[in-house]
């Protein structure tokens, strides 16, 4: 991983961490602590890139990490609860997360340019042409299977299930597939992942 000043990039993702230990909604993780939702996905986010692109490059690593930053403040309830409101609330998301962070690595001495690449990558842009957008895309469905997917299969029937799971892994590459597969997922969730990859 080529990063120029370690320092500027620990103590930046250290203020991302910050920005999302204010989370009210709290998560179990691996070692049984109930610890802040959003930090403890953007460290998951940071954990599968370094596993999956080693050699990712400062400004995607920095995007991993704040790829959900404070995002508990725009709830999905605040918008209509149809398509068009999902939507636009992701939209408006995805600028809210750009715009945060940007604010943060201002302050913490980085130069337009590198904002406004971590910018680019937040708002999902070029996705399938970018390779570093698509990066970014692979890391996120991944996290999503290694770490939520389990909750989904208790709460939605089989078929929205295969839905979810054809609709993650249309958007991600090759590699990111080869991935997914190595994951040692439960006899039941793996079981509706061959379904819907069969359909």
């Amino acid at each position: 991983m080529n990063i120029i000043d370690r320092t500027r990039f620990n103590r930046t993702l250290a203020a991302f961490d910050a920005a999302n230990a204010l989370d009210p909604h709290k998560e179990v993780d691996e070692e049984g602590k109930a610890v802040p939702k959003e930090m403890l996905y953007g460290q998951r986010m940071s954990d599968v890139m370094e596993d999956f692109a080693p050699d990712a490059s400062e400004c995607l690593q920095l995007a991993a990490r704040c790829q959900h930053i404070q995002r508990w403040t725009i709830p999905r309830d605040s918008y209509p609860m149809d398509r068009k409101g999902y939507l636009k609330w992701r939209t408006d998301l995805k600028m809210f997360h750009a715009e945060k962070a940007a604010s943060i690595m201002k302050a913490e001495g980085y130069d337009k340019e590198v904002i406004d690449k971590v910018k680019f990558l937040l708002n999902k842009k070029k996705l399938k042409s970018d390779p570093e957008t698509q990066m970014l895309e692979d890391v996120i469905c991944l996290v999503f299977l290694k770490y939520y997917f389990s909750d989904f299969v208790k709460q939605h029937s089989e078929e929205k299930l295969v839905d979810i799971v054809a609709k993650t892994w249309n958007k991600m590459s090759d590699k990111g597939h080869a991935a997914a597969l190595r994951i040692p997922f439960p006899t039941e969730e793996k079981r509706v992942i061959e379904k819907a990859l069969a359909e």
